[in-house]
């Protein structure tokens, strides 16, 4: 049984017809047919059912096949590896970020990434920080950007930069003629806040109740936009950070203004986080690296 046996199978089974399985494999459908009639003969199987119009695996050909599919990736691992020793940027992570950073963040960190390590290849997936962490510690994410603290033994950060944030009132409250705002002047006003869960929730209620303590809180949304449209309905007031201010479209700022705060002024701290033992730890320093040198111009270095 040989590894390039296996991709043959895979293909098949992939695709259900042997003319197209020869092509994704760059070989002839006779070279197909013989070696996998070579690999049933060695095993004693019959792993497709060649009399329906679609080849199909058969019951012990599905247990085969994945298998089949576990081998495979654990022979791509072991290349990603030994390319690992060459340039610890020419590999492929999955990377977590928080849904408050991620639409405003992005595209241009991306881009920025992309440019200086075209051989990394970045598989995203978006959650609230503690779904990230959670999946970063089953070795589900490499990596993760978010808003610290996270606290952790087992979970290594660099620090990357500070956001503050801004008070986005309707447009005609009563606070909005005024150009830097205090926690003290959101004392009694409705605050609308993320729903549990959401990272940016628990420092919005931070700053104010820790300042404001008569603070009212009736309100939750699932996203920073649904908070913006909210407030440009007069429903209350919210905490946007830095990289939303501006990022909304013309018509979900409509009705909507933003004041800074007097220092002390709230703000997060954004990291990339990864796993304190992972096998790649150059990866993530030169991300980070790379990350820091590319801030958008609303935030401060860490």
């Amino acid at each position: 049984m040989t590894l390039q046996e296996l991709r043959y199978i895979v293909a098949l089974a992939d695709s259900g017809h042997f003319g197209k399985a020869a092509e994704a494999c760059f070989v002839t459908q006779s070279t197909l047919s013989t070696q996998l009639r070579k690999l049933e003969d060695g095993l004693g199987l019959i792993l497709f059912d060649r009399s329906l119009k679609r080849v199909t695996p058969t019951p012990m050909g599905r247990e085969v096949l994945a298998a089949a599919r576990n081998i495979l990736a654990e022979a791509e691992r072991i290349r990603a590896i030994a390319g690992h020793n060459r340039d610890p940027m020419a590999r492929t992570i999955h990377l977590g970020i928080i849904p408050t950073l991620g639409p405003y963040y992005l595209p241009g960190a991306l881009a920025l990434v992309r440019k200086r390590h075209p051989s990394l290849r970045t598989l995203l997936r978006e959650e609230t920080t503690p779904q990230i962490v959670a999946h970063l510690l089953e070795g589900d994410l490499d990596a993760a950007l978010l808003a610290l603290p996270v606290v952790d033994e087992k979970i290594k950060f660099a620090p990357l930069f500070r956001e503050p944030f801004y008070a986005a009132l309707p447009a005609d409250h009563r606070l909005a003629a005024r150009k830097t705002l205090q926690a003290s002047d959101l004392e009694g006003e409705k605050l609308l806040l993320l729903d549990e869960g959401h990272c940016l929730r628990d420092q919005a209620l931070d700053f104010c109740n820790t300042r404001a303590s008569t603070l009212r809180e009736e309100v939750r949304a699932t996203s920073l936009e649904t908070l913006r449209q909210m407030v440009g309905m007069g429903l209350g007031i919210t905490l946007l950070p830095a990289l939303a201010v501006n990022a909304g479209s013309r018509s979900s700022n409509k009705g909507v203004v933003c004041r800074p705060f007097k220092r002390p002024s709230p703000e997060r701290a954004i990291a990339l986080i990864w796993r304190k033992h992972t096998p790649f730890p150059e990866t993530f320093q030169q991300l980070a690296a790379t990350l820091k040198a590319g801030l958008p111009v609303e935030v401060k270095p860490a």
